[in-house]
């Protein structure tokens, strides 16, 4: 199916949350409008266009990420994707108390790093995310970005494989 840029992007600006500036690049890189897209195809263009993008730009990526269990998620303001992804680990079936871990972690990890704990919450548990919101506030602000960066590809390349499930478009 060949895909205009317009088309592209509408349909994979949303991967890296809230950032088409990442689809409108990779349009433009090392894809070859016309031919079949596998998965694994736009990942690589999409992460490459990421991984190429100024620290800043990355930084903006992941600022465009909301907290785990936070205010958006209780106004119903997350995106489709993020909202999915949060409700099957169960955070949205968190005790008070465990909300109010969450709101704490949230809220110092951002003081920290200036940028929420990302994290790809798929095959993950509530407790899992915890304990690993736990080990990783310990980070030093560069270990924590390379990780950080390093989850929200692998969120993308879920994304991708949701929205392409027979491998190519």
């Amino acid at each position: 199916m060949m895909m205009n840029r317009t088309d592209f992007v509408t349909r994979f600006g949303g991967v890296f949350e809230h950032s088409p500036f990442i689809a409108e690049r990779a349009y433009e890189g090392d894809l070859v409008p016309g031919e079949p897209l596998a998965a694994n195809a736009v990942h690589a263009a999409l992460v490459s266009v990421f991984r190429a993008a100024s620290a800043q730009e990355r930084l903006g990526v992941l600022r465009a990420h909301p907290d785990l269990a936070g205010k958006l998620a209780i106004a119903g303001g997350l995106t489709e994707d993020s909202a999915k992804e949060q409700a099957g680990a169960g955070l949205d079936r968190l005790s008070a108390a465990e909300h109010v871990r969450f709101t704490e972690l949230n809220t110092s990890y951002v003081e920290k790093f200036g940028f929420p704990f990302i994290i790809a919450v798929k095959g993950l548990t509530k407790d899992d995310i915890l304990h690993a919101f736990e080990l990783r506030i310990h980070n030093s602000r560069d270990d924590e970005f390379a990780t950080a960066c390093g989850q929200v590809e692998r969120i993308a390349l879920l994304r991708l494989q949701a929205m392409l499930p027979s491998a190519s478009i």
